[in-house]
């Protein structure tokens, strides 16, 4: 399964030991940066990353900024994007059970490295439950 992965700078250290453990456990993951802690525009890594997995290319993304707030609301302005701020386990799960996400958004500036990686586990390993929840999802679109 390829996932794809990007940040901005206040994000970089928790992607470097994400994208790490991923490729440990046999994940095929594409880097979309940034590639150190200088500042940069989180826009410039969640626009691409969300392309990618819009079109099918990866099947799950994650994006880590401070709050998660700027890269979950670009990605989210792609139809095919459900891009979910997580910062606790149960969350992550309820993201992917009920609303089918498929970018996790991780607030690097507020859980621990430790959560964050289990959030990730949790988000990538939950199918979506479907039934009414696919009613609900369906609607999201605007077009």
């Amino acid at each position: 399964m390829k996932i794809a992965i990007g940040c901005d700078h206040a994000g970089f250290e928790y992607k470097e030991a994400i994208k790490a453990g991923l490729l440990s456990q046999g994940y095929e993951v594409s880097d979309f940066g940034t590639h150190s802690t200088d500042s940069m525009d989180y826009p410039d890594s969640a626009h691409p990353l969300a392309t990618e997995v819009e079109l099918g290319v990866a099947r799950f993304g994650i994006l880590i900024c401070g709050s998660a707030n700027g890269v979950a609301m670009t990605a989210n302005k792609h139809q095919g994007i459900r891009a979910a701020i997580c910062w606790e386990n149960e969350i992550s799960a309820l993201a992917r059970l009920h609303n089918d996400a498929n970018i996790v958004c991780i607030p690097a500036r507020f859980i621990s490295l430790d959560l964050a990686q289990e959030i990730v586990q949790t988000f990538i390993q939950t199918s979506f439950e479907g039934g009414r929840h696919a009613n609900r999802v369906n609607k999201i679109a605007c077009c």
